[in-house]
């Protein structure tokens, strides 16, 4: 059983399904206590867990996201408290915008997180273009450090094909998020699909029809 900190930080690469393990982490820890889940992804419009709010309501998870959020309206603006969501529940899981232009909204709350323990996990896919390799991942990883002056403390392996995922596909992208993790000084916390279970929540805008 992996245990999760009260603050939980979500990074990575457009792509790599870092706000599906998001929405899936959210909803496992509302198994085990109160959850909130920050949607602070102010670059993207699409594929952000804004876009689950009835599916959050349903299982109890209070989502905090901009007013502007799937509206349509490109605003990069922030109106809600991220203190406010993590002292008000048992864990809260901060969804943040991919690669280092995303994660600059999260430098704008790093004293918050100063003197708490949180997590901020990098997520990552072998089979996603411009992270294939190692040292291309862990080159966007120093740049999300560098924005949001917060340390990754693990590395999530979220490697997969979308609906051409096979167990040994998943399989054989271990060794690479493993020497992410050796080489960033994190230990890698988890590969989806192996040790911890997820459904797709985010479809490609084609599929949703």
């Amino acid at each position: 059983m992996i245990n999760f900190n009260k603050t939980t930080i979500i990074t990575g690469h457009y792509g790599s399904g870092k706000t599906n393990f998001a929405a899936n982490l959210a909803l496992h820890l509302a198994k085990q206590g109160s959850v909130s889940i920050v949607d602070l992804d102010i670059v993207n419009l699409y594929f952000r867990s804004a876009d689950f709010k009835e599916l959050f309501a349903d299982k109890g998870v209070n989502l905090v996201a901009s007013k502007y959020a799937n509206t349509g309206v490109d605003v990069p603006a922030l109106g809600f408290d991220v203190g406010g969501a993590i002292q008000s529940s048992d864990y809260c899981i901060i969804d943040v915008g991919g690669d280092d232009e995303g994660a600059r909204a999260l430098g704008r709350y790093t004293s918050i997180f100063t003197g708490q323990a949180y997590d901020m996990f990098y997520v990552v896919n072998m089979y996603r273009y411009l992270t294939r390799e190692p040292d291309e991942a862990l080159e966007l990883l120093k740049d999300i450090e560098a924005v949001s002056r917060l340390k990754c403390t693990g590395i999530i392996n979220n490697s997969n094909l979308g609906s051409e995922t096979t167990p040994e596909l998943i399989e054989k992208s271990v060794p690479y998020a493993r020497e992410i993790a050796a080489r960033a000084g994190v230990p890698l916390v988890l590969t989806t699909g192996i040790d911890f279970p997820v459904e797709v929540f985010v479809k490609k805008i084609w599929e949703t029809n």
